[in-house]
This record gives structure tokens, C-alpha cells and sequence, in this order.
């Protein structure tokens, strides 16, 4: 006898989980077709993006800069505040020793008791406060007093200096890490992409960089232009003698250069120390807003947040370290965002 049962339907569960899956199975098959045509970038839109992540990575190389050099700044305070230290402690020792001895040899003559001059030596600030007592003191004493309880207070304050810059010195080392993190992280992105390009594009793009360079540095016209001073005079020489150099981030010479490095160690070979940073060196003298009063070796702060700058070199040209993938060369300041000239 045949059976006249239902065919057994799937449950709702069933249904929502294959319909589910079918659906987000077409949008993946959908996307995938629709990202195919961009998954492969043209030279022009490699360089693009690749230029505007070297431009992150030297903003961070700037900041990275500037934690470098207050870590520097705070490692040098925190040693001098730490000799500081151990020299005022051995103060402190030799006048808790004076004040002992005087007490030993009062105590010799029949007068003060040896248990106050411990009391002395251990805790001056308690014994002056008990009034009561002080008639038991010579004045020689009282004035040796009053040194132990100064370079006591000055010793707690030294020491309570020196834990701040501690403590302030490893929040430094660990934003430190961090930029140095994110520079390498831009600079890693663009390499990706870089290999996303056959070897023929690539060449093509270093064929092209090389030129630019070339030119840039053999085939400047730098006009007639006079220098600011002898020592911008000196600065812009020094530099002169770096064309050709590699850009490295963080690095200030002499063999290579990121663009605050190689105007701070420029100025260096003049005898003249100048702020690391191009944000601190966008402060470091007077500014000059219009282009054409610039003079020669006068600092070029360019772009809104001061992230970049060169040497002016006349005619309307900088010298400077660009970015990664490049060497110290000339530039048209009109390649860049000026933004105003600091004469040292």
C-alpha cells in the first residue's frame, strides 16, 4: 500500500541559513566582479598614492624628530639632576657629621646628651620643632641645624624632579615607539603598492626620479641672490656639499638626511645650533611671508602644518632632502605649499 505521507519540509531555521548564505555567496561573486578592474592600479595612480604616503611618513618623521630630541633634552636633565643628587647627599653626610660631632664633644664637656645628637643627625625638622630644647644648643649648632634642614628640602625637591622626568621620559620613549611605528607603516604601504608594478614600470619610475634629481641639481639657475648673513652664507655651503645625499627618516648626517636634519646640521657647519624639528624651526627666528624677500640660506617652511623645509637658494629655488626615495637636491619652491622664510 502506498504511502500517502507528506514529503518532510526544512525547517524555518534551514530556510534563513541557505537563503543567508546564497545571498551573501552573489554579493561576494558580485564584489569580486566589480573589484577586479581596480585591483590593478596604473603607474600614474601608483605614484599618486605612493607620493601622499611618503608626505605622511615625513609628518610623522617630523613628530618622531621631536620626541627624539626631548628624550635627548630629558636624558641630559635627568643625569645632571641625578649627579646633583648624589653630590647633595654627600653634603647632607658630612653635615650630619659636623653636627654630630659637635654634640659628641659638647656631651665631652659635660653638656648635651649624646641621644639628642643622633636626634640631630636623624631628624633635624622634628628636634627644632620641640622649642623646649633649643636652649640646649649652641648657636653653632643651630646654624648647622638650619643647613642639614635646607639640604634636606632641597634634596627631596631634586629627587621629586628627577622622578618626574622619569616618569616623563618614558612616556616620551613609549610615543617614541609609536611614531616610529607609524612612519614605517607609511613607508611599508608604499612599498606594497610600488610592487604592485612590473619591473618595467618601476624603471620607468626610477628612470624618471633619477632625472628629476639630475636636473634639478646640475641645471638650477640660482640667479644673483645675496645671502642673509655670513652664517646663512656658511649654512647654505655646508649644504651644498650634502647634494646627492639620501633622504633617511630621523637621520640628521652626515651621510644622509631627513628635511629638518639636513637644514639643522647645514647650520650646525656655521657654528650656529638651530631647533631639529621644521615646527621648532618655523619659530626659530623672524619670518619673512613674501618669497621675494627671501635671501640665501634663509629657512623655507612649507605646507600648513610646517612639516617641511629647505634652505632657500635664489631664483626661486630650495635646497633640500624631499622625501623618501630621494637625495638632496634643488627644487622649485613652487612645487611646494610655501608658507613663509625664517631668516636665523
Amino acid at each position: 500500500m502506498a504511502s500517502h505521507r507528506r514529503p518532510k519540509q526544512p525547517s524555518r531555521t534551514r530556510v534563513t541559513v541557505l537563503t543567508t548564505a546564497a545571498a551573501a555567496a552573489v554579493a561576494l561573486s558580485a564584489n569580486a566582479a566589480n573589484a577586479a578592474p581596480s585591483e590593478k592600479l596604473s603607474k600614474n595612480e601608483v605614484k599618486a598614492k605612493v607620493d601622499k604616503l611618503y608626505e605622511e611618513a615625513e609628518q610623522a618623521t617630523e613628530k618622531l624628530d621631536g620626541a627624539k630630541e626631548k628624550q635627548d633634552k630629558l636624558q641630559k636633565q635627568i643625569s645632571t639632576l641625578q649627579d646633583n643628587v648624589a653630590r647633595g647627599q654627600e653634603e647632607l653626610n658630612q653635615l650630619r657629621d659636623g653636627l654630630g660631632s659637635m654634640a659628641s664633644a659638647q656631651y665631652r664637656t659635660g653638656g648635651i646628651d649624646p641621644s639628642v645628637a643622633l636626634f640631630l643627625s636623624s631628624d633635624p625638622d622634628d628636634y627644632l620643632d620641640q622649642a623646649s630644647t633649643m636652649d640646649q644648643l649652641s648657636a653653632q649648632q643651630v646654624e648647622a641645624l638650619k643647613k642639614v634642614q635646607e639640604k634636606q628640602r632641597s634634596l627631596a625637591q631634586q629627587r621629586k624632579e628627577a622622578a618626574d622626568k622619569l616618569k616623563d621620559l618614558a612616556d616620551t620613549r613609549a610615543e617614541l615607539a609609536k611614531k616610529k611605528k607609524e612612519v614605517q607603516s607609511k613607508l611599508g604601504s608604499a612599498q606594497r603598492l610600488l610592487n604592485t608594478l612590473t619591473a618595467k614600470e618601476k624603471a620607468a619610475l626610477a628612470a624618471a626620479e633619477q632625472e628629476r634629481s639630475t636636473r634639478a641639481s646640475e641645471r638650477v639657475d640660482l640667479g644673483n641672490s645675496t645671502s642673509a648673513s655670513g652664517r646663512a652664507a656658511a649654512a647654505f655651503s655646508a649644504g651644498q656639499t650634502k647634494i646627492g645625499s639620501p633622504y633617511v627618516y630621523g637621520a640628521s648626517g652626515p651621510s644622509s638626511f631627513d628635511c629638518s636634519g639636513f637644514t639643522s646640521w647645514a647650520y650646525a657647519q656655521a657654528g650656529v645650533t638651530i631647533p631639529r624639528t621644521s615646527q621648532a624651526q618655523a619659530n626659530a627666528g623672524t619670518r619673512i611671508y613674501s618669497q621675494s624677500d627671501l635671501k640665501v640660506g634663509d629657512l623655507v617652511i612649507f605646507y600648513g602644518d610646517y612639516h617641511h623645509v629647505g634652505l632657500y637658494a635664489g631664483n626661486g629655488q630650495v635646497l633640500h632632502a624631499p622625501r623618501t626615495g630621494t637625495v638632496v637636491r634643488y627644487e622649485a619652491i613652487s612645487n611646494m605649499t610655501f608658507e613663509f622664510g625664517v631668516r636665523i
